[in-house]
């Protein structure tokens, strides 16, 4: 028994010391197989027909490692849309297992700096990966306009350096960029922006001042439907289109949390930063408002994100929360990126999962 083990260990240093030294071409071999099967590779064919949510971005302004900047991603049957385009939202799409290529539009809820600083880069590989023609509507209340074209005219240059380098046929001029799609709610505060092939989508005006206009959308698809808020202080807007859906994906900000990085911004000087701590807390939601629109409402699941501050320390989701358990009985979670809700078509289930 003995001298079996020595030759085993033997075995085990021969076989260790080769896999050291072929590390290399075993490396290479590795990534040329995973680099085909990645690039072939489409989330869209594993969902069912149905109704589908990811957050490709369930964080704010601040740094934190597990939330990028706002990004909402939705899928309605096998059609791609993305909702806010905050820093990270193309890497993560990608890490999600979706083609940028097949994002069909891209709605902005509003045009602070964080729901919209990663929209070139977005735009960019939707345009490159995939040769596509035209360019990708960027729906969004008055203002998109300015939006666009200012990211527009900051890649132009960039655009015509791909063009001379990889020809037309790999990246068609015709599909550079972004078309603004603006649109003006009614009297009502809501207007229907897409309506086809059984998909509805509907923006809606919210609360979210001195930043306006600011709206929300609501997705229904196939007896599924969903919401998601955007930034806004608790709203009456986001309970009315809310009431019965599936799925209410809601902004969420601690009031004690911030008030803890106010009081450290006083004690280090920096008061500049203390009032702006200070001022947020007026045009946000805490988990508590946001739990009473979904038991209001009637929802089926509360997704939270934009979330306000990080949360870098074990036990804090729960402390974030607050009382909001207490106050809406249906699932809630804190966000983080990859997460990712399935509402197939004809049932009334709602699949939760990761992505990454």
């Amino acid at each position: 028994m003995k001298r079996f083990l020595l030759s085993l260990l033997a075995v085990v240093a021969i076989v260790a010391c080769a896999a050291f030294f072929f590390r290399t071409p075993l490396s290479l071999m590795l990534a040329k197989k995973a680099a085909a099967e990645r690039l072939a590779y489409d989330a869209m064919n594993d969902l069912p027909d149905g109704l589908h949510v990811g957050l490709c971005g369930a964080g704010s302004p601040f740094p934190d490692d597990k939330r990028s900047g706002p990004c909402t991603l939705v899928v309605a049957g096998k059609r791609l849309f993305i909702i806010d385009t905050g820093s990270g939202s193309a890497r993560n799409i990608g890490k999600m297992g979706f083609q940028h290529g097949r994002i069909e539009a891209i709605f902005l809820t509003h045009f602070h700096s964080d729901h919209i600083d990663g929209m070139g880069e977005l735009m960019l590989q939707r345009w490159g990966t995939a040769a596509n023609t035209a360019p990708v509507p960027v729906y969004g209340p008055q203002g998109v306009e300015t939006v666009v074209d200012g990211f527009m005219q900051a890649y132009r240059q960039d655009s015509q350096y791909r063009v001379a380098h990889h020809g037309e046929a790999a990246v068609p001029s015709s599909g550079f960029g972004g078309k603004p799609m603006p649109f003006t709610p009614g009297a009502d505060g809501r207007v229907v922006v897409l309506k086809d092939g059984g998909l509805e989508i509907t923006a809606f005006t919210v609360d979210h001042g001195p930043a306006h206009p600011a709206v929300g959308y609501r997705f229904a698809y196939k007896g599924r439907s969903l919401v998601i808020s955007g930034d806004t202080k608790k709203s009456a807007a986001v309970q009315r289109e809310a009431a019965g859906v599936d799925v209410l994906v809601h902004e969420a900000l601690s009031t004690p949390m911030v008030g803890i990085l106010k009081d450290g911004a006083v004690k280090a000087g920096r008061m500049n930063l203390a009032k702006i701590f200070d001022d947020i807390l007026n045009y946000h939601a805490s988990p508590e408002e946001a739990a009473e629109t979904a038991r209001d409402a009637k929802v089926g699941y509360l997704l939270l994100n934009h979330i306000v501050p990080p949360l870098p320390l074990p036990g804090m989701e729960k402390a974030f929360l607050g009382k909001a358990p207490e106050i809406y009985n249906g699932p809630i979670r804190v966000g983080i990126d990859g997460d990712f809700l399935s509402l197939p078509a004809g049932s009334t289930e709602i699949k939760v999962d990761r992505r990454f």
